[in-house]
């Protein structure tokens, strides 16, 4: 009997060999044969020596040259669809990602490329129904978790965004300080100046050298009415970008609020200089000299600022300050 096992076992084997065919070349079990599985791995490094028109034409390869569709790995796709990606080619990378979950559906990795591809793209439900399905997968997720918190935050269900960012938090404790500084910024959304200013304070605590952090600081502090305070933020967020516009009309904004008509004025004409034609400043710039007494100079800036474009918010209240105020 142990005898006949062996010999039925030869004649399986030569069955699954036939035409003198080996592992080596067909693989074990259905899996790729190595002389694929060595394409993949040239295509993967032209990938990541940033070759992406290359990698394209050697992952295609790799994907489309046998019928066997069992045979096209989630894995290859998603690569093929991030070197589209890396050339900017959007709509083509998320064709890639969809045909490849016909045949891996709960493939995690693709429904996350997917799902941060329709993000970028602004089709935010979209995105939401790839993140659950990766959610009903792996519900510890971070990558869902914080990309579903980030569509919330969009939609502006921001105590929904909260919901998952507190998941996201459990359970990883030391999360990279963005993270946080977006929980702040969920409270900010919703005036809760006081929550969004403690929590973008332990981002600082982490990371001081953002920007947008300090912005958001700044916000909280001129929403708790700290206006000294705010000014400082902003100060802070200007001395790492010198020359971002958003940072420099708010300050101009808040100094103009504050009655520092000298200062705001300063500050847009440093707007100025980097953007001419920028309305917003143009606008601070002729309040400022409408306050300190230069009528004149006033209402010459207001006019261009009508000019700029009457049909936006402040060309509109342009418009009507000079239509009531005849300076």
């Amino acid at each position: 009997m142990y005898l006949n096992r062996n010999i039925l076992l030869s004649f399986v084997l030569a069955a699954l060999c036939l035409g003198g065919c080996s592992t080596a070349q067909t693989g074990f079990l259905g899996m790729a044969p190595r002389g694929d599985r060595q394409d993949y791995i040239r295509a993967r490094d032209l990938y990541n020596e940033g070759h992406y028109t290359k990698a394209i034409e050697e992952l295609s390869e790799y994907i489309y040259k046998t019928k066997n569709v069992k045979r096209r790995e989630a894995r290859a796709y998603r690569l093929l669809g991030k070197s589209y990606e890396q050339l900017g080619n959007l709509s083509k990378a998320l064709d890639i990602y969809l045909e490849a979950l016909e045949f891996h559906p709960k493939n995690v990795p693709l429904l996350l490329a997917a799902a941060s591809l329709y993000q970028r793209t602004e089709l935010t439900n979209r995105s939401m129904d790839l993140y659950n399905q990766v959610l009903q997968e792996e519900p510890d997720n971070l990558e869902a978790l914080s990309g579903q918190a980030a569509n919330y935050t969009t939609l502006g269900f921001y105590s929904k965004a909260r919901y998952y960012y507190d998941q996201f938090f459990a359970l990883n404790p030391q999360a990279e300080p963005q993270y946080r500084a977006r929980y702040a910024n969920t409270f900010l959304s919703q005036s809760n100046y006081q929550e969004a200013f403690i929590h973008i304070t332990m981002v600082l605590m982490q990371d001081n050298t953002s920007p947008d952090f300090w912005l958001v600081s700044a916000k909280a502090a001129r929403g708790l009415k700290r206006y000294q305070k705010a000014l400082e933020d902003i100060d802070a967020a200007l001395l790492l970008a010198p020359q971002r516009e958003d940072l420099l009309a708010n300050k101009a904004l808040w100094q103009n609020e504050a009655g520092q008509y000298k200062e705001s004025s300063q500050t847009a004409r440093e707007i100025l200089k980097i953007s001419p034609k920028n309305q917003l400043a143009l606008f601070i710039l002729a309040m400022d000299e409408f306050h300190l007494g230069d009528l004149k100079t006033a209402r010459r800036h207001m006019l261009a600022v009508q000019a700029q474009n009457p049909e936006t918010f402040i060309g509109r209240v342009a418009g009507k300050l000079l239509a009531d105020n005849p300076l």
